[in-house]
């Protein structure tokens, strides 16, 4: 795949895969980027802006939790703005794959 086409794709799924993840569990931004390199090769750069405008948007709340092996860690979860832009998002997401995946595998006329 041409490396452009595939960074925007993932660019495109990344606010979504965020919100799924923390749909899941609370967590901190280095964990939701090491679960993100490691499912689709997405960079720790790219996270931690993202985290800020989701929260500047309203869409996670954080929290800080004790660490034993540091300062406190950050941590996000969703509010509830974004628990409902994560259900609008998958459903999209969920027609918009289902629409390509039938015209690139087959049954589009």
């Amino acid at each position: 795949m041409p490396e452009a086409i595939e960074i925007q794709l993932k660019k495109g799924a990344l606010e979504l895969c965020v919100l799924a993840l923390l749909s899941q569990h609370d967590s901190y931004a280095y964990e939701i980027a090491s679960r993100l390199a490691d499912a689709i090769g997405m960079g720790e750069g790219t996270i931690y802006p993202l985290m800020r405008r989701l929260q500047a948007d309203g869409l996670v709340e954080t929290y800080l939790v004790e660490s034993s092996s540091g300062p406190p860690r950050k941590y996000y979860r969703l509010s509830e703005a974004g628990r409902k832009s994560f259900d609008g998002q998958k459903e999209a997401w969920s027609s918009f794959s289902g629409a390509v995946d039938q015209i690139v595998f087959g049954g589009a006329k």
